[in-house]
């Protein structure tokens, strides 16, 4: 549209030069017909260029007009994109926040497990500490599945020594002595050994350090008359326990010669359940025979209940018999006091007549 405008207004422009350089020429010679043609066609031209120019003015004004709206339109677009492009700008920054957020709670995490690690590892490396780490796993697993006077810690016995658990079972197999010292430093050595040569000269002292450690517990916590003819050997890891039972089946028999089973966190838990059911057991027939103690202190009462009702019925029917002597001593009494009533104090003779012959039964 805008070249068209400019193209027509070029046009008029070339018109209005040819139509004044053709009226100088047509007065230079001076022809009067021909400047009165001249004029006329003039006059038309100027018609025409007013016409041509009114055209071009409303051409602007519609140009103007779509430009305008146009613009408004380019203008709406663009605040509604901008104003969706803030909308979602601050969503992904509202979700970058929380993504921040949970990667540095994750990161807190990882640095407490990290520290957690790290403590775990220096407990694992004492030796004293791995056996309280031990004991406290150990204790835990008692506390949670046994009742409180089903067991006790570190109680000395007749030899002065002190098992880390003892499970007192009031019968048979007697009371069991769980000890949860294991040699883990061997067992390090033979994980961390850099080849096979290493690997079984680590074997073997693991082998030599958990037979020594059988021995020691089948000699201080197996005791004829006090404890269960057997004791347990607590290993706190299952990876252990189950290298122990797949690798080293020397250990396993060793044990059983000494009296000493090697259980794991999963096995005692399995041990320390069925040691449940039978102390339960024990206590429902323990209650059961107190109940059938009061059960029959409870008949012995009813016998004499029966008895005592039956001596009260004894006293009910003698009472009744009382009663009705009472009622009959009531008639007579009511009978005869009618006749003194009936008595005339005229007549001796009726007088004598009327009066009872005997006393009253």
């Amino acid at each position: 549209m805008e070249i068209e405008t400019l193209l027509t207004l070029a046009a008029v422009a070339v018109l209005a030069l040819l139509a004044g350089a053709g009226l100088a020429l047509a007065l230079r010679r001076g022809g009067g017909r021909e400047a009165a043609a001249l004029e006329e066609k003039l006059a038309q031209l100027q018609g025409r260029l007013d016409q041509f120019a009114s055209s071009a003015s409303q051409g602007q004004e519609g140009l103007r007009k779509a430009l305008e709206e146009r613009l408004d339109a380019v203008t709406k677009r663009v605040g509604d994109s901008l104003g969706e492009s803030t909308k979602t700008t601050a969503e992904t920054l509202q979700n970058l926040n929380e993504r921040l957020a949970l990667i540095g709670e994750a990161q807190r995490t990882i640095a407490d497990l990290s520290g957690e690690v790290v403590g775990l590892k220096q407990i694992l490396s004492n030796k004293q500490a791995r056996g309280a780490f031990g004991e406290v796993q150990l204790r835990e697993l008692i506390e949670d599945l046994l009742p409180p006077d089903a067991y006790t810690f570190n109680t000395a016995l007749s030899n002065g020594r002190q098992p880390d658990a003892f499970i007192r079972l009031s019968g048979p197999p007697g009371d069991i002595a769980i000890d949860a010292k294991f040699p883990l430093e061997s067992w390090r050595a033979l994980a961390e050994a850099p080849d096979e040569a290493a690997k079984i000269t680590a074997g073997r002292a693991f082998s030599a350090d958990v037979k020594k450690h059988i021995k020691d517990i089948s000699e201080r916590y197996v005791i004829p008359g006090e404890t269960a003819d057997s004791a347990l050997m607590f290993v706190p890891s299952e990876a252990v326990y189950a290298a122990i039972h797949a690798d080293f089946a020397d250990i396993v028999d060793y044990g059983r010669q000494r009296r000493v089973h090697i259980v794991s966190p999963t096995t005692v838990m399995a041990l320390l359940t069925a040691i449940r059911a039978v102390l339960r057991d024990a206590r429902m027939h323990e209650q059961a025979g107190l109940i059938q103690k009061a059960v029959g202190e409870m008949l012995k009462d009813v016998e004499r209940l029966d008895d005592r009702i039956g001596r009260l019925k004894t006293h009910f029917r003698q009472a009744n018999e009382d009663i009705d002597q009472i009622e009959i001593s009531t008639r007579k009494i009511t009978s005869k006091g009618e006749k003194i009533a009936e008595v005339r104090l005229d007549d001796p003779a009726e007088d004598h007549k009327m009066l009872p012959e005997s006393p009253v039964k």
